[in-house]
């Protein structure tokens, strides 16, 4: 089957039509990706300024996965916080693709650095007297590379099999953002094959990894009962943050993506809990009952504001 792809630019309908409602979105977006952009950075800056915590194998993931937060979201609310300015939002064919890349391309990086966390944790708490000596920096450093190659390779192939469906006409997708499913329905073509690819490239996956990881983190909770209670409650508080984290990303993805390819009418509510929400409670969770995070970071802040000082 030849290619015959007609359309130059795809139109957006957007969370809604209504100009009154479009300012409220506008501003709400801008501030929720402030504070996403802000929360996350101020994780990499804080682990990356402090030696003690940047050596651990858990923080050095979390800074990771807070960088793919940022990229993630940036990938996406930045055009929609422009195009909730404008009645008529537009993304050209090839920033649409480019679209569709990034948003594959980090969530399926964080997709492994999520279990690469988990793993981490089995280790520190079923392994306590090995945690050094397997959770070396070459070890972290090969399981960051993991995470880059198998979420380029994850982006490439959806995006090498959405070039291959031809667009002849409708251009107009029902959503705020270039996501597969709603590309699907524009195809002039049979696209039941490219759909179930759809379902065994992301919706498998996530329901097979996010499976495993409920697993193993039970697993590590069973295992906690020969620990002593402050080791319990520490583990428990360490634990209960990573499954929040894994539950917010995993579960909006099985939804969108482990179905045959058909629309409902919440998709695009579920889209901004994962383009929007998720990236900003991760650094909430991950510091709001971490100790060490919210010393580390009053140290940072000091000499921020010493460093002013002297200036």
């Amino acid at each position: 089957m030849q290619n015959q792809t007609f359309v130059t630019e795809f139109v957006f309908l957007g969370l809604s039509q209504n100009e009154n409602i479009q300012k409220i979105i506008f501003v709400i977006c801008l501030l929720v990706y402030i504070a996403t952009i802000g929360g996350n950075m101020l994780i990499v800056v804080t682990i990356i300024c402090s030696p003690a915590l940047l050596g651990s194998p858990m923080y050095f993931f979390l800074a990771f996965l807070s960088l793919l937060d940022a990229s993630f979201s940036s990938a996406m609310t930045p055009k929609m916080i422009v195009d909730s300015l404008y009645e008529r939002k537009t993304i050209s064919f090839e920033g649409c693709m480019i679209q569709l890349f990034a948003e594959h391309f980090f969530g399926g990086a964080e997709v492994i650095v999520l279990t690469a966390m988990a793993y981490d944790r089995y280790v520190a708490i079923c392994k306590p007297l090995h945690y050094s000596s397997i959770m070396n920096r070459r070890l972290c450093g090969t399981l960051v590379g993991v995470a880059w190659t198998g979420g380029f390779l994850h982006s490439i192939i959806q995006i090498i099999f959405t070039l291959q469906l031809p667009f002849c006409g409708p251009n107009v997708i029902d959503h705020f953002i270039c996501d597969l499913y709603p590309l699907l329905q524009l195809a002039c073509t049979d696209t039941h094959i490219f759909g179930l690819l759809v379902v065994a490239n992301s919706g498998f996956i996530c329901i097979i990894i996010f499976s495993l990881l409920l697993v193993s983190y039970s697993f590590i909770l069973f295992s906690l009962r020969a620990h002593s209670a402050e080791g319990r409650l520490k583990a428990l508080s360490t634990c209960g943050s990573h499954i929040a984290v894994v539950i917010l990303f995993f579960v909006p993805c099985i939804f969108t993506y482990a179905r045959p390819p058909t629309s409902f009418s919440f998709d695009k509510m579920v889209a901004l809990f994962y383009t929007m929400l998720s990236p900003l409670f991760n650094p909430m969770i991950y510091t709001f009952r971490n100790k060490d995070m919210k010393n580390a970071m009053r140290k940072v802040w000091k000499r921020l504001v010493v460093f002013l000082d002297e200036k």
